[in-house]
């Protein structure tokens, strides 16, 4: 994961775990957004239960959770009950400074 991070000039970082009913409705609308409003972020889905380790170094705690990196910094970190029109309003005015 770590490498991606420092490849991608933005990413999004997915944490959740199957059992999560919040993160089954929250992912795919998500990833429209990201689609609709930031073409250029790409969006990574962690497993929590299936690799342990890297949420775990990241210092997550709860499902889910949103890692927003840009530039292979962390700009964004939003865990369990967001908006996603508060994550795009958020995500608005980097993105546009990266990318205009």
């Amino acid at each position: 994961m770590d490498r991606m991070i420092e490849q991608e000039e933005a990413l999004l970082v997915y944490f959740s775990h199957a059992a999560c009913n919040v993160c089954k409705v929250l992912k795919p609308k998500v990833a429209t957004m990201l689609e609709e409003h930031f073409p250029k972020v790409r969006m990574l889905y962690i497993d929590t239960v299936q690799q342990p380790e890297i949420p775990a170094q990241k210092g997550i705690f709860a499902v889910p959770t949103m890692i927003v990196y840009l530039a292979g910094r962390e700009y964004f970190r939003w865990s369990r009950t967001v908006s996603v029109e508060q994550m795009r309003k958020e995500i608005q005015r980097p993105y546009q400074m990266m990318f205009a």
